[in-house]
């Protein structure tokens, strides 16, 4: 019989946590079978006794107090289980300030995606059999992260199956392509997001910055179809390709706005008395476009050509989006 991979395992583990957390009385045994999802799966009642008393000294030895108490106070004859808030939670934590700087960035980080969905899924049903709830005990089961990138989930999920994928990728100058990768890690550099993996056009590793990645993602092949290597370094490989090079745009802005970009500007000048051309330097096309498409009808690119093409398609875009809408 194949065994499950660690990333099935964390999440069963993490779905029976959520389970027990949730609870204020004990579960019984079949109760959990019907609300962790893997545990509904197993083939019988054997395989589901085995798997839960392996998952049940894994979380021992992880440190959670798993609690055993008869479900019934008068009658000890039916075992229950689950975590008790008081003793799970950490006690009172003094942190230094460089710790607490280095805290706040992570904080910003995560920001995003929820529950898998198969913990949702247990939880939905711990609902329907109508446990009581205790929904002070899941503050911080939720890691989330914030991405202005939309190739960022596809990306991510696919260097996480190990599955080779296909998009049109533009380099800093503006000139697209189409790439194939099997991408190892998703990696943030400096405010910047990249996927780090080797390059089947070019046969070789490669560094692309997720920012650059225009339109869909599209999946090759089967998840699991290579390794990563054993001592890929993603941030080595990262900083010794972000060159940062350094372009310079020409952008109008309307009179009381832009001002982010009127505070970089090396060099302004009145334009027709309601709008000011100014000069700004940037290392990125697709992220300056970001930043003038945003100012709407109050900013408007002028060179060089491909940040003007950057910004009209974003406007269509959103164009195209709300007409839909």
């Amino acid at each position: 019989m194949a065994q499950p991979s660690p990333a099935a395992k964390t999440e069963r583990l993490l779905n029976l946590v959520i389970c027990l957390l949730y609870t204020r009385q004990p579960l019984s045994k079949a109760r959990i079978r019907d609300a962790v999802p893997q545990y509904g799966e197993t083939a019988s009642d054997e395989a589901f006794d085995r798997m839960f008393e392996r998952d049940k000294d894994e979380l021992r030895e992880l440190g959670i107090p798993l609690r055993i108490e008869p479900i019934d106070s008068f009658f000890d004859d039916e075992t229950g289980y689950r975590i008790d808030r008081r003793e799970y939670a950490l006690p009172e934590i003094a942190f230094e300030p460089d710790e607490l700087a280095v805290l706040g960035l992570a904080s910003r980080t995560w920001q995003q995606a929820s529950l898998a969905g198969p913990a949702a899924t247990a939880m939905r049903k711990l609902e329907a059999a109508e446990v009581e709830r205790d929904t002070e005990s899941l503050v911080g089961l939720e890691p989330r992260v914030r991405t202005s990138e939309p190739a960022f989930n596809p990306v991510k999920d696919a260097a996480l199956r190990r599955q080779a994928i296909s998009f049109t990728y533009r380099k800093a100058g503006g000139e697209a392509s189409t790439r194939q990768l099997q991408p190892w890690t998703v990696t943030n550099w400096h405010g910047r997001w990249y996927v780090t993996g080797f390059d089947l056009n070019r046969q070789a590793p490669r560094v692309f910055r997720l920012s650059r990645i225009d339109g869909a993602v599209k999946r090759l092949g089967k998840p699991g179809a290579y390794d990563v290597p054993a001592d890929h370094d993603p941030l080595t490989m990262i900083d010794g390709t972000d060159s940062r090079e350094t372009m310079t745009a020409t952008v109008l802005v309307r009179a009381g706005a832009g001002n982010t970009l009127r505070r970089r500007a090396r060099q302004s000048s009145q334009q027709d008395g309601e709008f000011t051309r100014l000069t700004v330097d940037f290392g990125d096309t697709e992220v300056l476009a970001d930043e003038i498409a945003g100012f709407g009808p109050a900013a408007r690119a002028v060179a060089p050509p491909e940040l003007v093409d950057a910004v009209v398609r974003r406007l269509r875009g959103s164009l195209d989006s709300n007409g839909a809408a």
